[in-house]
């Protein structure tokens, strides 16, 4: 198995099945998309054209968007195959790659791991798409789990590059190595994180959600300020700097000492600042000023690093239409 001729076997047809199944067609892989619910042939029917739509759809809007011909948009199509359970065990014989897309439930998860441990190959990888089930747990279901590992996509999958590779501690790290090979040849990012509550995004994201509702709960913005708020300040920032770069980008120690404001005035619990900030401040470790902060910045051009990020600032901008103004700027 290569990544470029690797055969994609996904175990459930639901929306991340589908967006799974988009992203590796578009990449040219051939896709199994398996339903493995015992239905009628009319209700299989109806699924199967639903998840040949929503496929139809995604990669209609990327035509319209001037990334594909309609001779692609026909190969894509035709790419993905979308299979009853009457046919799965063979199917997946045939797959160097399952990611088991099915219902977050124990039940679910345990019913698609013994039908994809009865039918694939010793040496298939095979995936949870899970968000919330610890990757120990899933291993434990699935026969030969050196092979196995938790791969959280984030929606629409066929477009946000990340996904977040979590192995299990049986896992051998060649497989979490292939897989991720795999994912960066179709376009992807995989990072690679330990099975945790949340792993990183869902973990980041339910926090911030939840003060978002509480602004407008506690009637200090409006949704529609507090959205445009995160859309064109919180946003931007973050597609260019990551939550730790930007600690150090602007020093630790004005976290430490916003986080005790407003544990102070607001929440002791929710905005006390974690011990690894306190200790960095203690150590005069406060980022990029003092050369080391979450990252070491001795040996590094901070010129030419500042410049990089900012220019990838102004082409966001750009790109959005949103440059301040300028008075006499270069049209």
């Amino acid at each position: 198995m290569t990544g470029s001729d690797a055969v994609i076997g996904v175990v459930g047809a639901g929306r991340m099945g589908r967006g799974i199944a988009t992203a590796f067609a578009l990449a040219g892989h051939q896709v199994r998309l398996l339903d493995l619910r015992q239905r009628s042939a009319q209700d299989f029917a109806h699924l199967a054209a639903a998840a040949r739509l929503d496929v139809e759809r995604d990669v209609a809007f990327l035509a319209q968007a001037g990334l594909l011909d309609a001779a692609t948009m026909a190969r894509v199509l035709d790419d993905v195959l979308v299979a009853p359970a009457a046919e799965a065990s063979a199917l997946l014989a045939g797959c160097d790659l399952v990611f088991e897309a099915v219902p977050e439930t124990i039940p679910a998860k345990q019913e698609a791991f013994a039908a994809i441990g009865e039918a694939v190959r010793a040496d298939a990888l095979v995936a949870s798409t899970t968000s919330t089930i610890d990757a120990n747990t899933l291993a434990e279901m699935l026969p030969g789990p050196q092979r196995f590992m938790n791969a959280h996509w984030l929606n629409p999958a066929h477009l946000v590059p990340l996904i977040e590779v979590s192995p299990a501690n049986v896992t051998d790290p060649a497989k979490v190595e292939a897989l991720c090979a795999i994912l960066r040849g179709i376009g992807k990012v995989p990072v690679v994180c330990r099975s945790s509550p949340g792993y990183i995004v869902p973990r980041i994201q339910a926090l911030a959600m939840n003060e978002a509702a509480r602004l407008v709960e506690e009637g200090v913005a409006s949704a529609e300020d507090v959205d445009t708020a995160i859309r064109v300040g919180f946003g931007f920032r973050f597609a260019v700097l990551g939550l730790l770069e930007f600690i150090d980008w602007g020093g630790g120690d004005i976290l430490f000492h916003a986080s005790r404001y407003l544990s102070g005035t607001l929440d002791p619990q929710r905005f006390a600042a974690p011990e690894v900030v306190e200790r960095n401040m203690a150590q005069g470790h406060n980022g990029v000023r003092d050369g080391k902060g979450f990252y070491d910045y001795q040996d590094m051009d901070l010129a030419a690093y500042r410049a990089g990020r900012l220019s990838e600032f102004v082409a966001m901008l750009r790109h959005r239409d949103m440059m301040p103004a300028i008075r006499g700027a270069v049209q």
